[in-house]
């Protein structure tokens, strides 16, 4: 067993200051609850609006995939598709990681697990209004805003000292379940990171060793069936204020969009495939050739829908920049150097809504936070 797992009873919780999220009422239970139309709350303005159309795209399967087996083995053809991936697209499949078919069921059904437990139970996991971690909904700052068609739960799974066991559903398996799945993921991040490194000029262990105490975060959501998909987002278009996110997608259903050459393109799910996409911490060190892309989710009108992402962040003090490799007469410096902790507390403290976290860091006044 992990040494981390082990000891995690001796360590005190440390809370993340990241900002405030104000309670909201779970979309689920509106369900639940044969609600017939959609409170107005919820309801995108016209420009806003998605167009639901669960109809394979036939640009997505130009979506690249990644062979992840043969790119931890050295292949250099498989690093330069990473490369073009990374570049172009801001997203890619990974095939071949080593994650089991029976370590994906049972994160999968420890998510649905718990969401399908009564409300009253799923409460006691709610967020504090001063804390992310928990059960709820992120981003909420106002009691105007527009909200979203889902309900998550967002557990800190590393370091041990930021995790809220509190918050952690007393359901048999769960706790196992998800800390089996996070240690694979680490393992696919640890790869990806040490070949996004060398793609960027720098030793293997660069950008692993530049997050300082790395957080890894595991964000479950929960997209109830909507009435009138047409009128609702389950999340709003954002890009993620990540070095890179690993998303594991529902199999059957599709609801992840991405912005791609300014038009909105489903992601068809590939069974058993891990998502990644490029974070803002990441198009930071880059200097901008990684880019990190607006994406959103759509809903149904009949289906339930789950996803799981491990969001990994860099330690709240380590300041981010361009690395030096990727600046030159061609490419200047197009970002200055934030705290991590002053990007996303400035984010949390908007509505999720574009690139807000790389607007912070390339605005003028921002030099030496």
């Amino acid at each position: 067993m992990d040494t981390r797992i082990e000891n995690n009873s001796e360590l005190k919780y440390e809370k993340i200051a990241w900002g405030t999220s104000l309670p909201v009422p779970s979309v689920q239970e509106l369900v639940r609850n044969d609600a017939k139309e959609i409170p107005l709350r919820y309801i995108q303005n016209n420009e806003n609006r998605p167009l639901t159309n669960f109809k394979s795209s036939p640009e997505s399967p130009k979506i690249p995939v990644i062979n992840f087996s043969q790119l931890a083995d050295g292949d250099e053809y498989e690093r330069k598709k990473l490369h073009l991936a990374c570049k172009e697209w801001g997203f890619f499949q990974i095939l071949n990681h080593g994650i089991t078919k029976e370590v994906i069921h049972k994160v999968k059904k420890a998510v649905f697990g718990f969401f399908e437990l009564p409300l009253i139970e799923k409460k006691k996991y709610a967020m504090e209004q001063d804390d992310l971690h928990g059960y709820g909904q992120a981003f909420v700052h106002s009691e105007e805003q527009t909200l979203e068609w889902s309900d998550i739960m967002f557990l800190i799974i590393y370091p041990l000292k930021s995790r809220k066991t509190m918050v952690w559903p007393e359901l048999p398996g769960f706790k196992e379940a998800v800390e089996e799945y996070s240690l694979n993921m680490e393992r696919v991040r640890d790869e990806i990171l040490g070949n996004i490194s060398l793609l960027l000029g720098l030793k293997r262990e660069s950008l692993k060793e530049m997050h300082g105490e790395m957080k890894h975060a595991v964000r479950m959501n929960y997209y109830p069936p909507c009435p009138n998909p047409d009128l609702v987002l389950g999340i709003g278009p954002h890009s993620d204020a990540t070095s890179i996110t690993l998303l594991l997608q529902d199999d059957d259903i599709s609801g992840l969009q991405i912005n791609h050459n300014q038009k909105w393109l489903p992601v068809n799910p590939i069974p058993n495939a891990i998502l990644v996409n490029v974070g803002d911490c990441l198009e930071i060190w880059s200097n901008g050739m990684y880019k990190s892309i607006e994406h959103r989710a759509v809903t149904n009108k009949e289906k339930v829908r789950i996803s799981i992402a491990a969001n990994m962040f860099p330690a709240d003090m380590m300041e981010l920049e361009p690395v030096e490799t990727m600046i030159d007469e061609q490419r200047p410096n197009m970002y200055k150097k934030v705290k991590f902790l002053d990007l996303i507390k400035y984010g949390m403290s908007k509505t999720m809504d574009g690139k807000i976290f790389i607007e912070y860091a390339k605005e003028e006044d921002n030099q030496g936070s």
